[in-house]
């Protein structure tokens, strides 16, 4: 197997990592649809808990906030959205390893994949360099997000419920109203509604994203 392209490893040296088993880079990196032996989910899976371990102790090191809040913002921080927000910041997109027709069709910029390849990344750093390093890693690339607002407000769904009990509606009704596109590139459209109040609708990169911004629409013209 050969290692990984030389414009990787200088991405990775921009990173502060000095890879030394390509091979667990690369797996980090592969998606399903290279046509590889493997792929990013293990590492996927690992990357998911030490980002949530990484973010909850520096939560709670920040604030005397009450686990709630602490929860609400845990939540928001490590979401697939915000892990793929980062990833574009830091230049993920080109070296991820996909076939030629997942990539035409727009994968390197999806969302999921984005977001589990951040994860992904996060996995291989801890099994190469241990968990100091990779929190490191994850302060450095998550510092504005951490310090900034993400999650200090509800969840625009949570939101949403709040408002619905609180002017005495029925709760409100979500359904996806069209699936587009192939598996890697999918997109979901969700309509919101709330009987006697009014409907909203977004579309996303996948479900739990379309309903969000479905209920942030929904609470800009009718909350």
């Amino acid at each position: 197997m050969s290692g990984l392209e030389p414009e990787t490893v200088e991405w990775l040296s921009t990173l502060g990592i000095e890879p030394l088993d390509h091979h667990l880079w690369l797996e980090a990196l592969t998606h399903g649809s290279h046509g590889s032996e493997m792929d990013y989910q293990r590492l996927e899976f690992l990357g998911d808990r030490v980002l949530g371990l990484a973010i909850a102790e520096w939560l709670y090191e920040l604030t005397y906030a009450a686990e709630g809040k602490l929860s609400q913002r845990l939540n928001a921080l490590v979401s697939r959205g915000t892990c793929a927000e980062l990833a574009r910041r830091i230049g993920l997109p080109e070296h991820i390893r996909m076939g030629k027709q997942a990539r035409d069709d727009g994968g390197a910029d999806s969302t999921n994949i984005l977001g589990d390849v951040m994860e992904a990344l996060l996995g291989a750093s801890f099994r190469e360099r241990g968990f100091e390093p990779t929190r490191e890693l994850i302060r450095n690339i998550w510092t504005s997000e951490v310090k900034g607002d993400v999650g200090q407000s509800k969840h625009p769904k949570s939101a949403l419920q709040e408002w619905a009990a609180g002017n005495q509606r029925k709760p409100p009704e979500y359904a996806l109203v069209e699936r587009s596109g192939p598996d890697h590139a999918a997109r979901f459209t969700v309509r919101v509604r709330i009987h006697k109040v009014g409907e909203a609708q977004a579309t996303a990169t996948s479900k739990q994203e379309a309903e969000t911004l479905a209920a942030k629409s929904f609470l800009e013209q009718f909350g």
